[in-house]
């Protein structure tokens, strides 16, 4: 049961952290407000949703109302504090983060719970992470920024490395998981401050032709 209480936790603060980044990028869309409480849900439960069919569980926000409550109390937040959000340039960014690594820890933890092995379980980590930022995107008619130079899904396999190798070494459950929340969070930031990406892949000049 505590095990449950504090993913439940972490996915809690995740949905927030995820509606709050999608919700922003909704209102810089000019959505209006059941848009925009449609795009943060959507950001929120979209990559746990896919990891709970892959392993045959009922998806979490099926099971608890709270999921729903905390996208609402985003949309309430992002509604009441706009200009305040406005202002701090990274607002996006930083929720963005949060949530990438919490549920990269929620995806990983859930996984090993259901009896997978931890390479199973770092996939799902990513998949946690990052899906719903995908639905977000294609929902607003951005590229999704997973496909993008910036490092991304990578922060989240980062994460997840950092969590294997704490426990490997005998790190207490909670020390694990917020050594790998900090992992994800920092890669993310360090990437972005000196704009470090991954190479693009570049096709010939007649391949830029082909319709």
């Amino acid at each position: 049961m505590e095990f449950l209480r504090f993913v439940d936790i972490l996915e809690f603060l995740g949905t927030f952290a995820f509606s709050i980044s999608g919700i922003r990028l909704a209102s810089a869309k000019q959505f209006d407000w059941f848009g925009a409480f449609v795009i943060g849900f959507a950001t929120a439960v979209g990559g746990g949703t896919m990891r709970d069919l892959m392993l045959d569980q009922t998806p979490f926000w099926m099971i608890n109302p709270i999921y729903i409550i905390s996208t609402g109390i985003a949309l309430f937040v992002v509604i009441f504090y706009r200009k305040i959000l406005i202002r701090l340039n990274y607002t996006i960014f930083t929720f963005d983060a949060i949530g990438l690594a919490l549920f990269t820890v929620v995806g990983i933890e859930k996984t090993l719970a259901c009896g997978f092995p931890f390479w199973v379980a770092l996939i799902m980590g990513i998949i946690t992470g990052c899906v719903g930022g995908i639905i977000r995107d294609v929902l607003i008619t951005e590229i999704p920024l997973i496909f993008r130079k910036e490092i991304y899904a990578l922060a989240s396999l980062v994460g997840g490395l950092f969590y294997f190798a704490s426990d490997l070494a005998g790190m207490p459950a909670e020390a694990t998981k917020v050594i790998a929340v900090i992992a994800v969070i920092l890669t993310r930031v360090i990437a972005v401050r000196f704009r470090i990406s991954l190479p693009i892949l570049k096709g010939s000049e007649d391949e830029k032709g082909i319709e």
